[in-house]
């Protein structure tokens, strides 16, 4: 009944005016910025690793970028692609990527405005993103006060962080992956909660939340100086692991995107009618990507505000990256890898069998449909390449529950006023929620993620859309004092 009672909330959130607003908030934002995100692109990158000489903040720009990353390359990679892939076919993967490249103009508008309607307090720390550029660019705009439209963005925020996105699906996620490989006939099993769960299990939930309260007790310098070490490190090394599986298989590469452009458009004909109609796929597809780039979303621009830099408009191409290698990138990767490795027609046919046309659960789906991938897709056992992918995940998801403590209590914050005492329960009910996130179910999980998810991105796009003139604004003016060079540009290498 509860799962039931998920559902239907989660079709509701995520039907198609969700849909219309997110798209359309991308399409119109890439129109009135003339396609910033691929003309710009080059610079964007150079900005990320070049911090702003003189920039006012708490953290070098490539810091607030990598906490941002922490947050968005996590289990949405992994399992959030397979998950897509299974619940909407391979076009699944398509939608994603489209949804990214606009996308990117979303993300850059977030950052954009969360430099500019940012605020210093009292402390000397900032607080920004979007329950302020709601609050006052909104007023700005339009006369009226949305504070209350702001309020309700942190609180939504406040609950995806401890109760979705930043939490039970991420440490969800290393559980379920740590149990594939250590226990995977579930040989070591202990009673607790009224239910049995495997010894690896409890021992994952037990170290991540340890490891995660030495963190995030430090705030939000400690979890960037560790998000700025781990981020390019463990991006870059399950990138290279799946150009290899790609390139092993480069001669299916063809058959693969065919798969996935075909079943875009008419998804039984590629799954045999696991998967329903093109909306199904667009819909898994859009809500998974917005869950692992979070482009729209409103989590990004709260790291964003922290940034050393005076110039918005510089910090909002530093913060469009994010998309850009998140979902265009490390998604792609793992989407590709899914497909020419045969793990996804081997997984297909497996959920056939097994009555999913029934309604049964997949028996491939999430981390152990990655795992089978990188098992099939290099000639090593099936042992090292689920080895792999647990080790990628629990980097990726690690991190992502740090970066997701910084956004949530960025947004406790704004709802108590700053209020100290609240903050630090709020962060040990979060570090009880890595706890406990093991214990429940990945179906229940991954929808109650996608409710939140939703939920948080109504008002922040309501917000873009509104201010898309601010934004189309304050982005000729910026250029315009580049090109005549009353701004000069800093390119000497500075990340840490």
């Amino acid at each position: 009944m509860i799962t039931q009672f998920l559902d239907t909330v989660d079709g509701i959130v995520w039907g198609i005016p969700l849909i219309v607003l997110i798209m359309g908030a991308g399409i119109l934002l890439t129109c009135r910025l003339k396609v910033l995100q691929f003309r710009k692109l080059g610079k964007a990158l150079k900005y990320m690793v070049h911090n702003e000489e003189g920039g006012t903040g708490e953290v070098t720009s490539f810091g607030a970028l990598a906490t941002a990353l922490s947050a968005t390359i996590g289990t949405g990679n992994i399992v959030g692609v397979a998950t897509a892939v299974v619940a909407g076919g391979p076009g699944a993967l398509f939608w994603m990527i489209i949804a990214a490249c606009f996308g990117m103009a979303t993300k850059y508008a977030e950052g954009l405005l969360a430099i500019k309607y940012r605020v210093r307090k009292e402390d000397g720390t900032f607080l920004g993103g979007p329950f302020y550029y709601i609050e006052k660019g909104m007023k700005e705009k339009t006369g009226h006060n949305w504070r209350w439209l702001g309020k309700l963005f942190a609180l939504f925020g406040c609950l995806a962080g401890a109760l979705g996105i930043g939490t039970i699906t991420q440490v969800n996620g290393i559980a379920n992956a740590a149990h594939s490989f250590f226990d995977p006939n579930d040989a070591h099993m202990v009673g607790l909660f009224g239910g049995e769960y495997s010894v690896s299990v409890i021992v994952t939930a037990i170290v991540v939340a340890g490891l995660s309260a030495l963190v995030i007790i430090g705030g939000i310098k400690r979890i960037a100086s560790v998000t700025t070490v781990v981020v390019p490190f463990m991006a870059i090394a399950y990138v290279i692991v799946c150009l290899c599986i790609i390139f092993y298989h480069i001669a299916d590469i063809p058959h693969a995107i065919g798969q996935i452009v075909v079943a875009a458009f008419s998804p039984s004909a590629v799954t045999g009618g696991v998967v329903g109609t093109m909306f199904i796929a667009l819909q898994k597809g859009v809500a998974r990507g917005i869950f692992s780039n979070e482009a729209g979303l409103g989590s990004a621009p709260i790291a964003a505000a922290a940034a050393q830099t005076n110039e918005c408009v510089r910090q909002g191409l530093v913060t469009m990256t994010g998309t850009f290698i998140d979902t265009i990138c490390i998604c792609t990767m793992t989407g590709l890898t899914l497909m020419v490795s045969g793990a996804y027609d081997t997984a297909n046919q497996a959920n056939i069998a097994a009555g999913i046309l029934d309604g049964a659960d997949p028996v491939y789906d999430g981390a152990a449909l990655t795992q089978l991938a990188f098992g099939m897709g290099l000639p090593w056992s099936h042992a090292a390449g689920a080895f792999v992918v647990m080790a990628a995940l629990s980097f990726f998801a690690f991190t992502t529950i740090l970066g997701w403590d910084y956004y949530a209590e960025r947004c406790f914050d704004y709802l108590t006023n700053g209020n100290k005492a609240a903050i630090q329960v709020y962060r040990w009910i979060y570090i009880l929620a890595v706890l406990i996130g093991p214990f429940l179910t990945l179906s229940q999980v991954w929808t109650i993620a996608d409710i939140f998810n939703g939920l948080m991105a109504a008002p922040n796009l309501v917000a873009l859309v509104v201010l898309s003139g601010v934004i189309a604004m304050e982005t000729k003016d910026f250029f315009r004092r580049l090109d005549s060079g009353e701004y000069q540009e800093n390119l000497n290498f500075h990340v840490r």
